[in-house]
């Protein structure tokens, strides 16, 4: 779950590996900020400690470093957690609050199927039908903003709200309305370099993939309260297709 921006000592793991990738790619803050979607002034809070950069910072400088950013993640990860305060004695808080998600949502799920073994016991009772179970979402809105969906629970109950499809590849406006973001997704038919890029009014998000990524498909999440005038899309090989915003919805 995302905690609130917090400032990080310079000499911190996850800052100095930021300086080391940043000092590899020879990039100044202006050709850092042209190349992502973050401003210079955003770059240099992350790159002094001042401010935690978001997942897709970190993900964007490893890869104009040429480098996996899998282990730059791991220290990202462990810079987010905060030290745990220490409750009052007299105040102690529930002990689901300190709880994970996925302990919360198999806790639901004991709770579901107690009640519903309790309910069709009785004698001509009629089952109840089954419902899915999804855990909250770690972020909402504007908290999620920057955030790829596929690292959130937005992903599980997003819908396709509008496509294009291209010969080479298929285009999809996603939403997710318990987060409230949208995002843009791509579907490659061969390896193929790209950007995918979502845009609401003048507020957009982009992020670029190498050919031989084949992991990443989608723009970070755009904080919406509707898909309605958001436009989904992704340039590859020189050629840019976009939803079409008056394309009929698609559940998936």
């Amino acid at each position: 779950m995302p905690h609130p921006q917090r400032s990080a000592a310079p000499d911190e793991p996850l800052v100095v590996k930021l300086r080391e990738l940043r000092d590899r790619t020879g990039l100044s803050l202006a050709a850092l900020a042209a190349r992502t979607p973050f401003s210079k002034s955003a770059w240099h809070r992350y790159l002094t400690g001042t401010q935690r950069p978001p997942r897709p910072a970190v993900e964007a400088l490893s890869r104009l470093a040429g480098t996996d950013p899998a282990p730059v993640l791991a220290l990202w990860e462990a810079a987010e957690e905060p030290p745990a305060p220490a409750p009052p004695k007299q105040q102690e808080r529930p002990l689901t609050r300190w709880l994970p998600l996925s302990a919360l949502a198999l806790l639901g799920t004991a709770v579901a199927v107690a009640v519903a073994v309790s309910v069709t016991g009785r004698p001509g009772t009629p089952a109840p039908a089954a419902q899915t179970l999804l855990p909250r979402p770690g972020c909402h809105a504007r908290a999620c903003r920057g955030e790829l969906p596929d690292a959130s629970v937005c992903a599980r109950d997003a819908q396709t709200e509008s496509r294009v499809t291209d010969s080479g590849y298929d285009v999809r406006l996603r939403y997710s309305r318990a987060c409230g973001t949208a995002w843009s997704e791509v579907r490659m038919h061969s390896p193929r370099a790209r950007e995918v890029s979502v845009r609401a009014g003048r507020d957009l998000l982009s992020a670029s993939y190498p050919a031989e990524d084949s992991a990443g498909y989608t723009s970070p999440m755009l904080a919406v309260r509707s898909p309605r005038g958001v436009e989904a899309c992704a340039e590859v090989d020189r050629r840019l297709a976009c939803t079409g915003l008056d394309a009929e919805p698609q559940d998936e």
